[in-house]
């Protein structure tokens, strides 16, 4: 079978390009061709034969004219259009597997692919991974950066709502690009011809679903992680959080419930815009960001990890890791977290955003023992996809046999 994988990023930049990478060389070890579509970069590791990719649009720089075109290029892009197209005429593929594809590459290489399907009398199926919500909300989140509150305003198609709330990056301009992008492709249907869509959390998929174009498409499917040797660790005396330090992370809840915790001990492993809130509060240790064998012997030797998103998190890739290297998760019961931590057998959950009992639940966990080497030797034996067990499942997406 010949795939054709589309992101607008062909370079380490992300979870999507993780994704892409890994489950791409799994599909050419089991014997698919694959190749890759997307933007140019200096930084581009995988490609295609006609060696035919969108210019790199940078938007934090650039010139004056390249800005100033921007906001249509955003929209509808016929330069991706012309670029698909010579890879689909060269390479021929059964499948196109779209990822990330939005402001870069625009849903107009959808357009081309289903005129190359009619021209060549192809039967070449279009597969989506949703790695956010970005076809149904213009920010990509379900969530209002400048309050902090998740929003579910756009849902259903009413994108002006976004203008209304400048939500993506606070500003109106930009906002309101998002708005028409929105409404463009909603008026076209375009999204009526993706096959079927992969949604990485059963949530995702009730939020995807809401969408008449998706209903009857979608098919939830965690992502893959790669299994790691299991070894009994000694513990030591602190709890750990690790990944960004930002306000939809719930940082900020969890650094108040640290300072009302003096006698508990804390690591924080990560980067973000949050960071200097940190400083300052006796308890904790801000180790910065880590990353290989430096993280898994702090994830390793921590009593329990905390995760306490307030954004509709899908399927976040810490608090599986963080289970498969023997350590309980207390995580915060919100958008696809509640899916990946047995409750009260690896871990358990607490009211996302609540104060009072993220801070009751870090202290009744901290001092009972005998909870902590329960959910440790039930994390031992916790298993999530590898990606050869994700390649089965995709396969029957693939050939249209999955749900």
């Amino acid at each position: 079978m010949k795939i054709l994988i589309v992101n607008k990023f062909l370079y380490p930049n992300g979870g999507s390009e993780t994704y892409i990478f890994k489950l791409g060389d799994c599909l050419k070890k089991h014997g698919h061709e694959v190749q890759y579509f997307g933007m140019e970069h200096e930084g581009r590791c995988v490609g295609n034969h006609a060696e035919a990719f969108t210019s790199n649009m940078d938007f934090h720089g650039g010139s004056k004219l390249s800005k100033l075109m921007y906001p249509l290029k955003t929209i509808y892009s016929t330069e991706a259009r012309k670029k698909i197209r010579l890879v689909l005429d060269d390479f021929k593929p059964d499948i196109v597997h779209l990822n990330n594809f939005t402001y870069q590459l625009t849903p107009s290489i959808i357009l081309e692919i289903v005129k190359w399907r009619k021209d060549n009398h192809r039967k070449c199926r279009i597969v989506f991974t949703a790695h956010d919500y970005n076809l149904i909300c213009p920010n990509h989140m379900l969530n209002n950066p400048n309050t902090g509150k998740n929003c579910e305003n756009c849902i259903g198609g009413n994108y002006i709502s976004c203008t209304k709330g400048r939500c993506i990056h606070g500003s109106a301009a930009k906002s309101l690009v998002g708005s028409m992008e929105g409404y463009f492709w909603k008026l076209r249907k375009t999204y009526k011809y993706i096959d079927a869509v992969v949604c990485c959390s059963e949530f995702m998929k009730t939020k995807m679903d809401s969408n008449p174009l998706f209903m009857g498409k979608t098919v939830a499917l965690h992502n893959f992680i790669e299994s790691v040797d299991r070894e009994e660790t000694k513990k030591k005396n602190y709890v750990l959080y690790f990944g960004r330090y930002s306000k939809e992370k719930g940082i900020e809840t969890l650094i108040e419930a640290c300072k009302q915790l003096p006698d508990i001990n804390f690591i924080f492993a990560g980067t973000g815009p949050l960071e200097e809130q940190l400083s300052g509060v006796n308890n904790i240790i801000d180790v910065g960001f880590k990353s290989g064998k430096e993280l898994e012997k702090l994830i390793r030797e921590a009593k329990f990890s905390v995760y306490p998103s307030e954004w509709y998190e899908n399927c976040p890739f810490s608090v599986m890791e963080s289970q498969m290297y023997g350590t309980p998760v207390l995580g915060a019961d919100i958008g696809g977290i509640p899916e990946l931590i047995k409750n009260e057998e690896t871990g358990e959950l607490f009211s996302s955003g609540n104060l009072q009992d993220l801070i009751n639940k870090i202290k009744e966990l901290w001092n009972n023992q005998g909870k902590q080497i329960k959910y440790t030797q039930n994390c031992q034996s916790t298993v999530f996809d590898t990606v050869d067990d994700y390649y089965y499942k995709i396969m029957k997406i693939y050939i249209g046999k999955a749900g």
